[in-house]
């Protein structure tokens, strides 16, 4: 016999489809000793089913909602307000309906209940679903019961939770909703308690919220809650806020808001002792469950209920636990410019790292930086290092030393001795800069480029097991090439001369960021020069009317067979096909081997192509490279001019000029190492894809894209036979998911609270943004917020911002007016090239994406580091 409704307390492990997360929960917490919960049922996802069964107009509605995408704002409001009437007006089956009244009886009939939603994708760990669907407090009588699990099914179409359903990858149709019934608890206080600080993300400090009445309003957030931090049974900080109303039961059903009398609204609205109380409760809930918990709690006669418990789902990951010791974490994503997740193939290729522990946490790879910030030397290196990338972090590290915290000395990432940079660096450092050779970027630049060509020979003759075993030997290799002690000095000194310059330039003329200039078209830059030369392409194509009204509109599935059939076509082709022969392998995200590269998506290129045919006349690169050549010159010349006017002058001049001489001839070679290293991923790719095509034909995999969630020696052991788990790949897909929707923090610690840094902003214009200028000059012009390289159209004038940058956003910058990110500092691919175009630039403005809309116009200055919202 089919049951329509479940008791709380036979609600087993298995029957989320059954009763939904929220159901479910409370199943679980119901049979908990000590935890006590208020008495009810489910009314379960059949009884759902059953309902909607054989009515073809919700069927309809459905497929309707399933084509919609988020961005389809008033078809999806039009949709679910038709689904939601039309399921309010179905009767509920007469025999689901007896169970139900039967179920209300068995409680008491005069009791009044809660009639909640849980649907089978709420309160999951990945996905929490929280405020999705409706629920209704303080029902009463079976008639109006009835009525509210009518209401309930209903609001599984809300708006809100179509919208949500799409953000997150839900199907509609197998979302289905279990609706909880439960006797009401008339509370003097309640709230909400979180085993993880919401805040901070501090695993260890309980987080508690409290207020007069019913818990529902502080849901909701119509009344004010008191705030209580416990750690350990400790009370560690208390903010009592003024309650100025709470929600009460009416007598005749439902809910009211009152006023608290003013002798009350600043009164702690729990006891010390209830504050303790609850944290243990959390605690247990927390350990049942294997998760952080966001609870709801009341307190009524002294005794405490539980009503809802699910997971935290905003929390960040904590990464993988190695021991008990309290440990500090350094976000490598913000050094790289790349803070999406990774996925498991591409982590892989992390390898060739020197000496560092790096842990997984959130799909994304940190550094353990303990070690080095218990020393002294350690953190004076630490700081400076990560901050030049990054001043937030700088920042971040800055206040958690302010703490002064305990932490054990071991194995440090920054030292001398290590494969990075071993005791001989300083001898061959001291060597670079003292010859200042013009030929040793160049000569570095050309052995790995024939190295890369013998790779690229070498990787074409195997496969199999003997691909994995070259894969493996080049990673070596390819450590050799990436730390050379001499490409590593060439960088420092680059950066060096750059910081002299600026600091001594500005303290000696008044001259601020004085680099930026001199830096314009230096030589050996791999990412600025891949930037111009697409100019070249643009003047290629720029009379083929046709090819550029298929430029708009591209097919990436037939891009050349396409393009070639048109007027101009063959020639677009080749040229396009000449650049992807030098930077095919680049793609936003790069250091993960599973991104798109350029060569596998041409259409990526269609934006910058359009915009530089647009906002440039021909020639424009020549022209560009020759402008800012001729600019550098005449700024050396005139710094060199005033410093020999001054006391000293000769002394002065004599060093600026080498400085000068340095960072011209070191600077560029910066950017080279990393366009190596994605060469080096690019023919890993092609000829790892081959295995994967031939693992789908063989049945081991369903789509050759699949191996990218596996790890190299995973992906090594299937091409040798081994059955693959296929559960454990969809589990990482959707924990893929997940990470995407998440933040990484800068800087975590090892119970997951999350470090933040911030600028000094009192000498700012109001209002404006703050972040750090790292290549001089103002410029106000309309803002394009660009999420994705192939969504850009930029106009001149334009104001690029975004997320951060790495080098294959590079053909932007040309067409751009100026550049703002979230991610960055002085030294990274973005303000390099910035400075070299001569774009003036602020990076590290905390969620400008966010606070600045699309159309915008603002107003940037790179010398001071801040952005204006103009209108």
């Amino acid at each position: 016999m089919q049951t329509y409704v479940k008791d709380f307390q036979k609600i087993g492990h298995n029957d989320l489809l059954q009763v939904g997360g929220k159901g479910l929960n409370l199943g679980q917490l119901a049979k908990m000793p000590g935890i006590q919960v208020p008495a009810g049922f489910c009314v379960t996802t059949d009884a759902f089913k059953k309902m909607l069964a054989g009515h073809t107009e919700a069927e309809e509605l459905l497929g309707k909602l399933s084509l919609l995408t988020r961005d389809d704002k008033e078809k999806i409001r039009e949709v679910s307000a038709h689904l939601r009437s039309h399921v309010e007006s179905l009767a509920i089956p007469l025999e689901i309906e007896q169970e139900i009244i039967s179920a209300i009886e068995d409680l008491g009939e005069g009791t009044a209940f809660a009639v909640r939603s849980s649907a089978t994708a709420e309160d999951l760990p990945s996905a929490s679903f929280a405020g999705q669907q409706d629920s209704f407090l303080n029902i009463r009588g079976k008639q109006e019961i009835l009525r509210h699990i009518s209401k309930c099914w209903a609001s599984l179409f809300t708006e809100r939770a179509v919208v949500y359903r799409i953000q997150n990858g839900f199907d509609h149709r197998k979302v289905h909703l279990s609706v909880v019934v439960q006797r009401m608890v008339f509370s003097q206080a309640s709230g909400i308690l979180f085993t993880a600080d919401p805040v901070t993300s501090n695993r260890r400090v309980t987080s508690i919220d409290a207020s007069f009445g019913l818990g529902e309003a502080l849901v909701s957030g119509i009344v004010s809650a008191d705030n209580y931090k416990v750690r350990e049974g400790r009370i560690v900080q208390k903010t009592i806020a003024s309650k100025k109303v709470a929600v009460y039961p009416r007598p005749d059903g439902a809910t009211e808001k009152r006023e608290v009398p003013p002798a009350v609204q600043k009164k702690q609205a729990i006891e010390d002792e209830q504050i303790v109380a609850l944290e243990k409760l959390g605690r247990q809930v927390e350990s049942r469950f294997g998760k952080p918990q966001d609870i709801e709690w009341c307190l009524a006669d002294g005794a405490i209920y539980i009503v809802q418990s699910r997971p935290i789902t905003t929390l960040y990951p904590l990464p993988e636990k190695r021991d008990d010791h309290y440990r500090i974490f350094f976000s490598v994503g913000h050094q790289q410019m790349m803070t999406d997740p990774i996925k498991p193939l591409g982590i892989s290729f992390f390898g060739y790292m020197p000496d560092y522990d790096l842990i997984h946490a959130g799909g994304r790879l940190f550094v353990d930086l303990t070690h080095d910030l218990a020393s002294f030397s350690g953190r004076k290196i630490a700081v400076s290092s990560l901050g030049s990338n990054d001043p937030l972090m700088k920042q971040a590290l800055l206040n958690f030393l302010e703490r002064k915290p305990k932490l054990t000395k071991g194995k440090r990432v920054f030292k001398l001795g290590n494969d990075y940079l071993p005791w001989t660096f300083p001898a061959v450092l001291a060597k670079v800069y003292r010859d200042n050779d013009r030929r040793l970027a160049g000569q570095l630049i050309n052995r790995s480029e024939a190295y890369i060509r013998e790779l690229e020979w070498r990787i074409e003759e195997v496969s199999g097991d003997e691909l994995f075993a070259l894969i493996l030997e080049d990673q070596k290799e390819l450590r050799k090439s990436a730390y050379d002690q001499r490409g590593i000095a060439a960088i420092l000194i680059g950066a060096y001369a750059t910081h002299w310059l600026n600091k001594n330039m500005e303290n000696w003329l008044g001259e601020k960021n004085a680099a930026d200039v001199l830096s314009q078209s230096i030589t050996n830059n791999v990412t600025s020069e891949m930037g111009r030369e697409l100019l070249d392409v643009a003047d290629a194509v720029r009379a083929y009317p046709e090819v550029l009204a298929y430029f708009e509109h591209p097919d990436r599935n037939a891009f050349f067979k396409d393009l070639e059939k048109l007027e101009g076509g063959p020639e677009a082709s080749r040229v396009i096909r000449d650049y992807l022969s030098k930077y095919g392998m680049r793609c936003a995200g790069e250091i993960d081997i599973a991104k798109t590269r350029w060569s596998e998506d041409p259409t990526i290129l269609m934006p910058p192509i359009l915009s530089n045919v647009k906002n440039f006349p021909p020639n424009a690169r020549q022209a560009m490279v020759e402008e800012g050549k001729r600019r550098a010159a005449q700024k050396t010349e005139e710094l060199l001019q005033r410093l020999a006017q001054q006391p000293g002058g000769k002394r002065k001049a004599k060093k600026a000029r080498h400085m000068i001489s340095l960072l011209q001839n070191f600077l560029g070679y910066r950017e080279y190492p990393k366009f190596a290293l994605v060469k080096h991923l690019f023919l890993y790719k092609q000829a790892l894809k081959r295995e994967a095509v031939l693992l789908q034909q063989k049945g081991a995999i369903q789509e050759p894209e699949d191996v990218y969630y596996l790890t190299l020696e995973e992906f090594r052991e299937a091409v040798n036979g081994k059955a693959l788990n296929w559960q454990v790949l969809e589990e990482r897909k959707i924990a893929y998911r997940h990470y995407d929707n998440l933040t990484p923090p800068r800087l975590m610690t090892s119970e997951g609270e999350e470090i933040f840094g911030s600028y000094q902003t009192d000498r700012l214009p109001e209002g404006a943004l703050a972040g750090i200028g790292v290549s001089a000059g103002t410029v106000e012009g309309r803002a394009r917020v660009v999420f994705k390289m192939e969504q850009a159209r930029l106009e001149s004038g334009d104001i690029l911002v975004t997320a951060f940058t790495d080098p294959s956003w590079t053909p932007l910058f040309v067409s751009a007016a100026g550049l703002v990110t979230e991610v960055g500092g002085l030294m990274t691919h973005g303000a390099v090239i910035a400075r070299e175009y001569g774009l003036p630039a602020v990076v590290g403005v905390e969620n400008a994406t966010k606070t600045i809309k699309d159309g915008q116009r603002i107003r940037i200055n790179g010398s001071e580091g801040y952005v204006e919202i103009v209108e």
